[in-house]
């Protein structure tokens, strides 16, 4: 019997149950698609007609969460603004800067030290840089800072990160998805996706006020089914160039971020970035052995500490640049500490490209781990930054006492 659609009914229905318990609790909801994915899947009991292994919808769940990624990077784009970023100063330039440096360094040292191969080292490289925009633009609206002096940084940093995003996944692309194998292979499919982006923005920049002109319709219906046109082609062009599809839909949600017609496109795709997107962390999880979790928990855990350590260390240089006092600094270190939806894309393109299934374990439990720890300590920024200082001025006397 064709249970197809009966299944993605279900496969919804857990979604959006612990959607709601994740409102209630109110705590970011991705760890929660993720969790129940892994509750179910193929190690998961049937009875009747509820099949919790989702055999049979598997592979149509999985194109669901293409499309997932696809509307999570085009909203991206949407949302991200180049004039903007270089319009911020200085302070975030360089902040945003040493964020990603800080970060993907600390990449680099967990490769190291677990001796991971180079192309699962710069995915984790890429897995620990990438903060996630939605779980921190909700931090921020929760704990009501969005008025506060070291917002506009905290934005800009992410911003910056957003811009590395969009590199290293390129890079990615070339490296792992490409079956490149000599140095040259890669380098090539590596410089091909970094041309697609610059020729694509550059004539995207000539043509937008054409696309303007074609978007300035009234009917809701057609005016949704130009911007699927363009992004669903464009995506598609590019993965025939061996660039990611996820690039692509970047690539034309930027040249649609200086439309006027912005507001009005991103009201139209919200939903399908949330449902889609959705569908994406139900299906990351579905691929999930709770069983074999167990290995990568030592890594996490290193990578969590690195991550804290880090975002602490890159908020207090951006404050220092910036001008705003060392509570807000830390501030920003720990409200950016939160991981999410590109963590697990990168982790994605290691599965698609064949890499070590301990890659997936590790982005599970540290996205899982941060996800959570990541909101707690955005909030209680104040009272850490204040047991510290009491905690230095303690040793400072007792070192004294000493001396003397």
């Amino acid at each position: 019997m064709d249970m197809l659609i009966f299944e993605v009914g279900l496969a919804i229905a857990l979604i959006t149950i612990v959607g709601l318990i994740s409102a209630k609790l109110r705590f970011s909801v991705i760890p929660f698609y993720i969790l129940i994915g892994m509750a179910v899947g193929p190690h998961a009991p049937h009875f009747w007609i509820i099949d919790l292994r989702f055999i049979e919808s598997s592979a149509f769940i999985d194109f669901m969460g293409r499309l997932g990624i696809l509307f999570l990077l085009f909203y991206l784009g949407l949302e991200f603004s180049v004039k903007r970023l270089m319009k911020s100063g200085k302070a975030i330039l360089v902040g945003g800067s040493f964020y990603v440096a800080i970060n993907f360094v600390s990449g680099l040292l967990l490769g190291w030290v677990m001796d991971l191969p180079l192309k699962e080292t710069l995915v984790v490289c890429g897995i620990m840089t990438s903060s996630s925009t939605a779980i921190v633009a909700k931090v921020l609206v929760d704990l009501k800072r969005t008025a506060n002096p070291e917002t506009e940084l905290i934005m800009g940093m992410i911003m910056f990160d957003d811009l590395f995003i969009a590199v290293h996944i390129s890079i990615l692309t070339g490296l792992v998805l490409s079956g490149a194998t000599s140095l040259a292979g890669v380098l090539l499919i590596s410089l091909t996706a970094l041309l697609f982006i610059v020729v694509f923005l550059m004539i995207g920049r000539k043509i937008i006020r054409y696309i303007d002109i074609a978007l300035n319709i009234q009917s809701s219906e057609l005016f949704l089914l130009l911007v699927m046109t363009m992004l669903f082609l464009v995506a598609g062009f590019s993965e025939t160039l061996h660039v990611a599809e996820a690039i692509g839909a970047l690539m034309i949600g930027l040249v649609l971020g200086e439309s006027r017609h912005v507001k009005r496109i991103e009201h139209h795709v919200l939903p399908f970035r949330d449902f889609f997107g959705a569908v994406f962390f139900f299906g990351f999880g579905l691929t999930i052995e709770p069983a074999t979790l167990g290995g990568a928990v030592g890594m996490a855990l290193l990578a969590v500490l690195l991550t804290i350590i880090g975002n602490g260390l890159a908020g207090a240089i951006a404050g220092r640049l910036s001008g705003i006092s060392p509570r807000a600094s830390l501030n920003v270190g720990f409200t950016l500490v939160a991981r999410g939806e590109f963590s697990i894309i990168m982790a994605n393109i290691g599965k698609a490209g064949g890499l070590m299934p301990a890659i997936q374990s590790f982005a599970v439990l540290y996205v899982l781990i941060l996800a959570v720890l990541g909101p707690i300590l955005a909030k209680e920024s104040k009272s850490i930054y204040v047991w510290a200082g009491k905690s230095y001025a303690r040793l400072k006397r007792d070192r004294s006492k000493e001396q003397a």
